[in-house]
């Protein structure tokens, strides 16, 4: 697998220091964020899940903690939205350009607004979140991943 995604590419970009780290992706797994969490020993609170979802028909990505499970209420009125959705997995697929089990928040086809957990990002160390291929995972400073996406913080649990 190459480790050069339009994600990694993306951070270079940016100048952040990252790490790339593969894993055996299961396709099975019930929770993917969950598997590469064990598959890479790693607690599953430092690794964050993408979930691409609409708020009042518009995509959004949002990252959470793979071991929580976030409120659309919470996630609409975050945007100042009324309702929001989780997209389909083709869809979600169409508008990143990304597969499903490797969507990363970083280098997708289109720059959506992007809502982070609050409480899923660590006061110290560092997160690891998908770096844009099934069984790659990017680790880096929560600030970093902040500053790079312009993301808003909120409360979604």
């Amino acid at each position: 697998m190459s480790r050069a995604t339009r994600a990694t590419q993306a951070l270079d970009r940016a100048g952040v220091a990252y790490s790339v780290h593969a894993y055996a992706y299961d396709p099975d797994a019930p929770r993917i964020g969950l598997q590469a969490a064990e598959a890479l020993g790693i607690r599953p609170e430092r690794v964050l899940k993408t979930l691409m979802a609409e708020v009042d028909g518009k995509p959004v990505c949002v990252l959470v903690a793979s071991n929580r499970e976030i409120a659309l209420k919470r996630l609409a009125a975050a945007l100042g939205g009324n309702s929001a959705a989780m997209l389909k997995p083709a869809e979600a697929e169409r508008i990143t350009g990304y597969h499903v089990g490797g969507i990363s928040p970083l280098g997708q086809k289109r720059r959506l607004p992007v809502v982070i957990d609050a409480g899923s990002l660590p006061e110290e160390g560092e997160i690891y979140l998908n770096g844009g291929g099934r069984g790659l995972q990017v680790r880096l400073r929560p600030a970093d991943l902040v500053a790079v996406l312009e993301a808003r913080l909120a409360a979604l649990i």
